[in-house]
């Protein structure tokens, strides 16, 4: 495990101290610095802190920064539909059913797995062995875009892009009911369901989350919708819909209607994605076409 000291110098007086050792470690993520300081690898004047913890004009802080892994997840030779790529990005359109990094369970198979064999070593680090060139994700049965970085220089400026709400992102989905209004907003905080720990849920002590919705077509029964993610929080559209008495077709977590479909997960399409190049600054507009089985159920929707 590598030590490092740290001199807090007066242009980080009255700083928080995830902030004061990012502004010295521009190579690594302020969330790797928060695990960092979680973990107890933090120390200020050799006591342990919290990420929010101010530091004073020369305080030491001692890092303890442990060493890498090898990584020892097999690359796998899995076709992907590539959308964009060049020497810092990747933009794929993840199928159905498919796990985006190895957990307890889902060691093979997954997209990190088919990364790991397409882009070689050519894989942002900052996330870590388990998550090489992650920057966000979608759910195992969510289909559509999904931004990789291959250079952490990418992976700084995503994540950034990410926590300031500055990536357009917009959703494709099928939902219960018809609405009486073709717009709307959905301004609900949401956070751990404190029944069911698995679940999210719309909470009062729950992280803000806004998600606007667009509907683009309408039967008796269900509706296609577009929605924009003004934040972006797990499960966050699902949970949405399902709080305004619309949850998406097939989703077996957040909706207790029947699907006469035989669906396998929600109807849940990640179709558009805006942003400017983290490198370049070109401002990037990505779609990826609707799956074919989402594609039918518009065709055959009563």
């Amino acid at each position: 495990m590598e030590e490092l000291k740290i001199i807090v110098s007066e242009e980080n007086e009255d700083n928080r101290i995830d902030r004061c050792i990012h502004s010295l470690m521009e190579d690594r993520s302020r969330t790797y610095i928060q695990k960092l300081i979680k973990d107890g690898n933090v120390l200020l004047n050799g006591k342990a802190c919290s990420a929010s913890t101010r530091v004073s004009t020369d305080d030491e802080i001692v890092l303890f920064i442990p060493e890498a892994i090898e990584l020892n997840i097999p690359a796998e030779n899995i076709p992907l539909d590539i959308l964009y790529e060049d020497e810092d990005l990747l933009i794929v359109n993840k199928p159905k059913g498919m796990v985006v990094h190895p957990a307890p369970g889902h060691y093979t198979g997954t997209l990190v797995n088919a990364l790991l064999y397409h882009c070689k070593d050519h894989l942002s680090g900052i996330n870590g062995v388990l998550r090489p060139g992650i920057v966000h994700r979608i759910d195992r049965d969510t289909t559509g875009s999904l931004i990789v970085c291959k250079s952490n220089r990418a992976h700084l400026v995503m994540a950034e892009y990410l926590k300031e709400h500055s990536i357009d992102r917009r959703y494709r989905a099928i939902v219960h009911g018809s609405f009486s209004t073709q717009e709307g907003t959905i301004n609900a905080p949401i956070g751990r369901n404190p029944n069911d720990r698995i679940k999210m849920a719309v909470v009062d002590n729950g992280k803000p989350a806004v998600t606007h919705y667009k509907v683009l077509q309408a039967w008796k029964e269900y509706s296609y919708v577009e929605c924009r993610l003004e934040t972006g929080r797990t499960h966050q559209i699902r949970v949405h819909m399902a709080h305004i008495q619309h949850p998406v077709l097939g989703d077996a977590v957040y909706s207790n209607r029947k699907s006469p479909y035989h669906l396998t997960g929600q109807t849940l399409h990640a179709y558009y994605l805006g942003f400017p190049h983290p490198i370049t600054g070109e401002y990037l507009e990505i779609e990826a076409p609707l799956p074919d089985y989402f594609q039918h159920l518009l065709d055959i929707l009563p």
